[in-house]
C-alpha cells in the first residue's frame, strides 16, 4: 500500500513542477496560467496539451505563455497570440473557418464514410434469390423424386 502511495505522489509530482517552476505575484494568475497550459495544444505531440507534454517546444510555449501573464494579458489574447505563431491547430477549439474544416467536420467524414464502405460490403455480399428453374427440368427434377420415392417404399 506504501508503494502505491508513492507511486501516485511521484505521478503526480509532474504537473506540480511544471506550476511550481513560475512564480506569480498573485493566485489569479496562477489560475490563468494553469487554464492556459491545459487549453494549449503542443504542436510537436498533437493531441497532448503542454502542461502534459515533455517536449522542449511545450516549455518554450509554457515560459511564452508566463512572461505574456506577467504583462498583463488577457487569457484571449494569449490564445491569438499562440494561433498567429502556431496556427489554430494549437488550440483545442480552433474556429470554424475553411482552413479547419478537416479539424471540425474530418471525425465525421471518415465515420459515414466508414459507414457506407460497410454497407456496400454487407449489400453485396448478401445472399441472391436462386435462379429459376426452367419448366423442363423442373419436370424431371419432380419425376425422379418420385422414382425415388416410390422405391423406398418397395423396400
Amino acid at each position: 500500500m506504501r508503494q502505491l502511495l508513492w507511486l501516485l505522489v511521484w505521478a503526480s509530482s509532474g504537473a506540480l513542477a511544471t506550476i511550481n517552476a513560475y512564480d506569480f505575484d498573485n493566485p489569479e494568475q496562477e489560475q490563468q496560467f494553469r487554464q492556459l497550459i491545459t487549453e494549449l495544444r503542443c504542436p510537436k505531440c498533437q493531441n497532448q496539451n503542454i502542461s502534459d507534454s515533455n517536449a522542449g517546444l511545450a516549455k518554450d510555449i509554457k515560459d511564452r505563455a508566463y512572461r505574456l501573464i506577467q504583462e498583463g494579458r488577457s487569457n484571449d489574447q494569449i490564445t491569438q497570440y499562440m494561433v498567429d505563431r502556431y496556427g489554430d491547430f494549437i488550440t483545442y477549439r480552433p474556429p470554424l473557418k475553411p482552413s479547419t474544416w478537416f479539424l471540425w467536420f474530418g471525425p465525421f467524414v471518415v465515420t459515414m464514410l466508414a459507414v457506407l464502405v460497410l454497407l456496400a460490403l454487407k449489400l453485396r455480399n448478401r445472399p441472391r434469390p436462386p435462379a429459376p428453374v426452367p419448366a423442363e427440368q423442373q419436370h424431371k427434377v419432380e419425376q425422379l423424386l418420385r422414382e425415388l420415392d416410390e422405391s423406398d417404399h418397395k423396400h
